[in-house]
C-alpha cells in the first residue's frame, strides 16, 4: 500500500447514509486514503458504518484504514488500522492482521515513538498536531523540524495531522511529509469535493525544467 497524498479520516456521525454521502464526495475530490474514526459509536454501528465504508473505499480503489480497533478491521476485511497510544500493541494487532494489512502508529511529538514503531513493524508513523485542532484542542504540538528529523531517520512513510489545510500543508511536505491526515478541513468544509481536490493539488510535482 502506498502512504501519500491526502488521507481522509472520517468525522463522528450516528447517520451512515449522510457519512457515506460525505465521504463519496472526499473520494472523488481525490483522497488516497480512507480511515474510519468514530469515538461515539458504540459496537454495532461502528461495525455497519465500517463495512460500508470499506465497501465504498472499494469501489475508489482506496485502501481502508480502520481507527483503533484491529478486530474490527480484521471483521470488516479493511487493508489496515491505525493506532494510538492507548489502542492496543503492534505486536498484537500483528497477529490478528497478518503480514499484508498496513498497520499505522500515532507517534504525537515524539520521534522516540516513530523510532519504536518502525523498528517493531509498523507501516506509516503518524505525527501531531501541528496546528490547532478542533477534533483535538489540547494535542500535544509537534513542528516542522520533527518531520525533518524523522525523514533524516526512518525509512517508512510520515503523516501529518492535526489542524492541516490546503493553506498549510505544503510546508510539512516539504519538510518530508508523504501523506497530509484531515478531518474538519474536509468533512467540515462547505464543499467537500473541492477541499479535496485542493489538498489533492498539493501532491502535484511540477516537472523539473
Amino acid at each position: 500500500m502506498t502512504i501519500s497524498g491526502l488521507y481522509a479520516i472520517t468525522p463522528d456521525s450516528a447517520n451512515t447514509a449522510e457519512l457515506l454521502r460525505r465521504t463519496r464526495l472526499a473520494l472523488d475530490g481525490g483522497a488516497h486514503l480512507l480511515q474510519y474514526r468514530n469515538k461515539s459509536a458504540d459496537a454495532a454501528l461502528r461495525q455497519v458504518q465500517a463495512a460500508a465504508l470499506r465497501e465504498l473505499a472499494r469501489e475508489f480503489a482506496v485502501p481502508f484504514i480502520v481507527n483503533d480497533d484491529a478486530r474490527l478491521a480484521a471483521q470488516v476485511d479493511a487493508d489496515g488500522v491505525h493506532l494510538g497510544a492507548e489502542d492496543g500493541g503492534l505486536g498484537e494487532a500483528r497477529a490478528l492482521l497478518g503480514k499484508r494489512r498496513t498497520i499505522g502508529i500515532s507517534c504525537y511529538n515524539r520521534l522516540s515513538l516513530a523510532r519504536e514503531a518502525a523498528s517493531g513493524g509498523a507501516d506509516y508513523v503518524a505525527f501531531g498536531a501541528f496546528f490547532p485542532s478542533g477534533v483535538k484542542p489540547v494535542a500535544a504540538r509537534a513542528d516542522a523540524g520533527l518531520l525533518r528529523q524523522a525523514r533524516a531517520e526512518l525509512s517508512v512513510p510520515l503523516v501529518a495531522i492535526g489542524g492541516i489545510t490546503p493553506q498549510n500543508g505544503a510546508a510539512l511536505l516539504e519538510a518530508g511529509a508523504d501523506a497530509l491526515a484531515a478531518i474538519s478541513a474536509v468533512f467540515g468544509a462547505s464543499d467537500i469535493r473541492s477541499a479535496a481536490r485542493d489538498f489533492s493539488g498539493l501532491f502535484i510535482r511540477e516537472p523539473a525544467s
